[in-house]
Formats: C-alpha cells, structure tokens, sequence
C-alpha cells in the first residue's frame, strides 16, 4: 500500500507518523525513534509530509526535502480543529496528517539555515534586552529600599550608580555597596553583549539585499511577536522626530491631529509592514517619493 499524505507528530526523541493513501485510508501508524527518522523516510517514496511549525519543525523539513518529499508545515492552531479525540501524539499526527490535505489550509514558509540562525540571533538579543531590563529593576528597587531614588532607564542607572558607590555619606552599608557593584558590572556585560548583537544584525542586514520577512501578517497577535515589536519601535521613533519636522499636510501629521500617539504609531508601523512586503514580494526599491513622482507623470 503506497503512502502518499503523512502526518509527523515531532518529539525529542519518539516521533509519531500517521501515513494513508490515495483513498485516505491508513497505510501507516508508527512510531520512530530520533535515529529511525533518516532511514526511514531516505527508503520511502517521495511522498506529502505535514508537520506543525515548533521547535525543530524547519530542520527536519529541510532535511526530508532532501530525501524528495514535499513538506509544509503548518501553524498548530490550523491542526487543533482536526484533532478528533483526546489530545495525545497519535490522536496529533493523525489531525496533522488530515489538516495538510485540506485545499484552504494555510501553510508556513520553511526557513534556510541562514534565516534560522539570523532568527536566533534576534532572539538571543531579545533575552539579554529582558534581562537588561530586570537586572536595571532590581538595582533601582534595591537602592529604593535605601531612599536612594533613580530615574528609569538603563543610562540613568550606569551614570548615577558609580556615583552612588563613590558616595561615602549616603548611609550604604559596605555589603550593599558590594552587591550594587556586582549586579552593576552584570547590568554592563549584558548591555554589551546587546550591543554587539545589534552591530551584527546590522551588518548582516547591509550585506543582505532582503532582510525582512517575506510575508504580511498585519499588526495583530496572530503575527510575530518580535517582529511587530521592531516595527512598533521603529514607528514610535519616526513620530518622536517627525513632531516638529513633518509636515503639517503630510499623511503621518494628519494622523496624529486626529489620533493619540499609540494609535498612530500602529497605523504607521502596519503601513510600513505594507510597504517592506510589497517591496520584497515585486522586487522593488524604495522611493520616498513615489507618490510624488506618480502624480507629476500623470
């Protein structure tokens, strides 16, 4: 019995397959241990693989397109409707493997190894932003505990710190003057350690001719976290230089007359995801005055 469809219940280290044939009518329903997967799917005809998009999911697509099959991965949201019964990795391979089949299923780009490895880089300088951010936290709140009151942000806390330490009139216990040295030099490492991940997202961004992501999925929380976070920011930093330098018929000025700064900030940073898209899927560059010249040839 031929397989043509499979469904791939991804794991660590047992992997559920759910295989049916042209009919829909089940071929294979096994499952395979981590050093299995190669020689098993190298031996088998090229054949539709579904997967969900989690962790480990492009890897393995990459590699069993390697083989000749043809993957697409799939969000886990689209999967969960077709799960018939209780959830477990059987019950999951065997929606997946119904979901990829449907004609109106959505499916997920799979990603090249450099996009991945870009993709961890933004990720690793997210968390040292986080952590940044707690350990800036807890040395205002413990010098607070002190009366010793610093403004928010991470330039107030690097400036005024050595400051405080110097101080030998504030009443700071030595054992507290220790612990703020300690987490302060802490607080630096990670600062430069953000650093010198954004100088390589910037180089890597100069070197790339396309280095955002491909598809639009509007500003919601059905899209990337992280990306409508950098396009948030961006949007926010163009509306803090743009206040007394935009001019006053421009779209974006218009804007904020009529809408608070928040709302203004998402209505430019979706029409910037509307324009990075439309560049990329055409093959076009930027114009800051597209518009302009458009309306003088016509």
């Amino acid at each position: 019995m031929k397989i043509t469809t499979i469904g791939l219940d991804l794991a660590k280290v047992v992997f559920q397959i759910h295989g049916v044939d042209e009919r829909g009518k089940v071929a294979a329903r096994k499952q395979l241990k981590r050093a299995e997967m190669s020689k098993y799917f190298a031996n088998l005809e090229p054949c539709l693989i579904g997967m969900e998009a989690c962790g480990s999911a492009h890897y393995w697509a990459r590699k069993l397109e390697g083989y000749g099959h043809t993957v697409k991965l799939m969000a886990p949201q689209f999967v969960k409707p077709y799960v018939k019964t209780n959830k477990n990795d059987m019950a999951d391979a065997e929606a997946i493997c119904e979901a990829v089949s449907r004609p109106n299923m959505r499916f997920v780009a799979i990603k090249n190894g450099e996009q991945q490895a870009i993709l961890s880089v933004h990720r690793a300088r997210q968390g040292f932003v986080k952590a940044r951010t707690a350990q800036g936290n807890q040395i205002r709140g413990l010098l607070s505990e002190f009366g010793i009151v610093i403004p928010k942000g991470i330039t107030s806390i690097t400036k005024q710190v050595p400051e405080i330490l110097e101080d030998g009139e504030n009443g700071l216990p030595g054992a507290m003057r220790n612990l703020i040295e300690r987490l302060a030099t802490n607080l630096k490492e990670m600062d430069q350690q953000v650093k010198e991940l954004e100088a390589q997202i910037q180089k890597w961004h100069r070197e790339n001719e396309a280095s955002s992501k491909q598809n639009l999925l509007g500003i919601s929380k059905r899209g990337d976290t992280y990306l409508r976070t950098l396009l948030i920011h961006g949007a926010r930093s163009v509306i803090n230089a743009s206040e007394k330098k935009a001019e006053p018929e421009s779209w974006l000025k218009k804007l904020m007359v009529r809408r608070n700064t928040n709302v203004a900030a998402v209505a430019l940073a979706n029409k910037n995801a509307r324009i990075i898209w439309a560049l990329l899927a055409h093959g076009r560059t930027f114009h800051p005055d597209y518009k302009f010249a458009q309306t003088a040839n016509s």
